[in-house]
C-alpha cells in the first residue's frame, strides 16, 4: 500500500489509527490526514497516490456517509477501498454508508488485529 489517508475530525484519533497501523504492521509508505469529509476530498483531488481511506462518520463539514458518495462518483469501490471507523451503536449510518459503496468497516474501540482484518484483502 503506498498512501493511507485518515478522516477523523479528532487529530487524537489519527494519530491513535496511525499508531494501530503501526502495530498491525499495515504496509505503507506514509499516512495523510484530513479532519472532515470535504478535507479528505482536497487530499484525494491533489495526491493520486492515496490508495485507501480509512475514515470515521462522524464529523464536521461533511461525514463520513457523504465522503463515500463524493468519492464513489468519481472512483469505483475497486480503485479506492474506503474503509469507515465507527463507535458500537451506529449501525443505521454504517449500512447506509456501505449501501452507497464503503468497502467495510471497524467498530471503535478497535484493536490492530480487528484493524488489520479489516484491511486485510487490501494489502496485496
Amino acid at each position: 500500500m503506498n498512501k493511507v489517508l485518515i478522516v477523523d475530525d479528532s487529530a487524537t484519533m489519527r494519530k491513535i489509527i496511525t499508531r494501530v497501523l503501526r502495530q498491525a504492521e499495515i504496509p505503507c509508505a506514509s499516512v495523510v490526514e484530513a479532519g472532515n469529509g470535504l478535507e479528505a476530498m482536497a487530499r484525494l483531488q491533489s495526491d493520486p497516490e492515496i490508495d485507501l481511506v480509512l475514515s470515521d462518520i462522524n464529523m464536521p463539514e461533511m461525514n463520513g456517509v457523504d465522503l463515500v458518495k463524493a468519492v464513489r462518483a468519481t472512483r469505483a469501490k475497486e480503485a479506492l477501498p474506503v474503509i469507515m471507523v465507527t463507535t458500537e451503536g451506529g449501525e443505521a449510518m454504517m449500512n447506509n454508508a456501505l449501501a452507497l459503496g464503503a468497502n467495510g468497516y471497524v467498530t471503535k474501540p478497535f484493536t490492530p488485529e480487528s484493524i488489520r482484518a479489516a484491511l486485510e484483502a487490501y494489502l496485496g
